[in-house]
C-alpha cells in the first residue's frame, strides 16, 4: 500500500489500531487501517490510488473485497492529545516501509482514547504495546500529567500490571 500511496505522491502515517496492532505484535487486533495524510490530497487522489490496490470507497472507508480490513484517511493533523509535535518512524511491514508512530507514541494515542473517551479497549491496547515493545514510560508519564490525566496513567500501570 506504501509504494501505490508514494507514486500517487501521497504520504501518510500509519496510527490508530492497526499502528496498535504492530506494536502490540498481534496481541491487540485491528480491522480498520487509519492514516494521517501529511500534506493536502484530493479526494480524487485518493480514489485513483486506493482503486489501484482493489479498494472501492464507501462513504469515508475504502474497502477491499478480498479482505476484512478497511481503510480511512482521519482528518489531520497527526497529533495526540495537546501534543501536535509528533514525529513518525519508518517501520518495516513484511517487505513494505510505512511511516507510523512509533510504540511510544502508539501507545500514548490509546491512552488518549481511553483518557478523553473511557474507551476500556484502547487501555488494554495501550498495555499490550507497553508489554510487547519497547516504549519511554517516563515520556508516557510525563504526556499523561500534562493532559491532566494522572488516575489514568495509574489505571495504565494497573493494566500493564495484569497479565
Amino acid at each position: 500500500m506504501a509504494s501505490v500511496l508514494k507514486k500517487h505522491h501521497i504520504t501518510a502515517t500509519l496510527t490508530g489500531g492497526a499502528c496498535a496492532s504492530l506494536h502490540s505484535r498481534g496481541e491487540y487486533q485491528s480491522y480498520d487501517l487509519d492514516f494521517i495524510l501529511h500534506s493536502r490530497v484530493t479526494q480524487l487522489q485518493l480514489d485513483q490510488a486506493m482503486v489501484e490496490l482493489g479498494f472501492e470507497r464507501v462513504g469515508a472507508q475504502y474497502q477491499h473485497p478480498d479482505t476484512p480490513f478497511f481503510v480511512e484517511f482521519p482528518r489531520g493533523p497527526l497529533a495526540i492529545g495537546d501534543d501536535d509535535m509528533v514525529e513518525p518512524v519508518e517501520v518495516r511491514v513484511g517487505q513494505a516501509r510505512v511511516w507510523a508512530l512509533s510504540a511510544t507514541d502508539s501507545c500514548r494515542d490509546r491512552l488518549a482514547a481511553f483518557y478523553f473517551w473511557n474507551d476500556e479497549q484502547s487501555l488494554r491496547a495501550a498495555a499490550a504495546i507497553a508489554r510487547r515493545d519497547k516504549v519511554d514510560m517516563d515520556a508516557i508519564l510525563r504526556w499523561s500529567h500534562r493532559e491532566g490525566h494522572k488516575h489514568g496513567y495509574q489505571r495504565f500501570l494497573q493494566e500493564l500490571a495484569r497479565k
